[in-house]
């Protein structure tokens, strides 16, 4: 039986929420939502003038982008954004080109993991999880290999869009830290603007995949 797109849509999502729920194997895509989110940041220090001074990824899925310069709006305000948008753009990606043009934006995740690495990882976490991620994303190339690189590809897109609807809301624990809080005192609109905002950012993403879908 051929499923439509909605379909398949749908069961990427259940299969995202049961991948989230099982130790260990959820730790690469969750991983994954810490890198976009992280890159997110430090791509818009690098396009309005700024610079990345590291990144760090933690095992317990937190993490870190340093920037030096550059808009501390546009900066505060990516991550969260930025990898509700990653997650639609590689779904999307996934969904419309051949297998061959899917490997070549495999390969062009797995160079930005490889810069990252390079570049601006520093401490021991961030090597080993990179490593991982790298991987984790090339084994998909490996002609020998079952695995279909489109669906690895979709499966990564809805785990971190799915994650970019949820992690904002942890935003909301009364502690004033976090990217919520920076955006607020830059504005003065409250951390609860910036946490709904990137919510409708992420839901609408997702919303889009659907409504584009037969």
């Amino acid at each position: 039986m051929t499923l439509t797109s909605r379909q398949r849509l749908l069961l990427f999502i259940v299969i995202a929420f049961v991948i989230d729920y099982l130790p260990f194997v959820n730790l690469p895509f969750l991983w994954s939502e810490t890198f976009f989110h992280e890159i997110s940041h430090g791509l818009a220090a690098l396009v309005t003038g700024g610079m990345i001074q590291n990144i760090i990824l933690s095992f317990d899925g937190s993490g870190v982008c340093t920037t030096r310069g550059g808009s501390r709006f546009l900066i505060s305000f990516s991550g969260y954004a930025g990898s509700a948008l990653w997650g639609l753009l590689i779904y999307s990606v996934a969904d419309t080109l051949s297998p061959k043009h899917a490997r070549f934006v495999v390969g062009t995740m797995v160079i930005m993991l490889g810069v990252t690495l390079i570049l601006w990882a520093r401490d021991i976490s961030t090597i080993i999880i990179l490593l991982i991620l790298l991987l984790m994303y090339t084994l998909p190339l490996v002609k020998s290999l079952w695995f279909s690189v489109t669906f690895f590809i979709q499966l990564v897109g809805i785990f971190v869009m799915l994650d970019a609807i949820r992690s904002p809301l942890y935003l909301l624990d009364g502690r004033d830290l976090g990217d919520g809080s920076s955006l607020a005192q830059l504005t003065g609109l409250p951390e609860f603007f910036w946490v709904a905002l990137w919510f409708v950012i992420a839901v609408g993403c997702l919303y889009r995949l659907w409504a584009k879908r037969l």
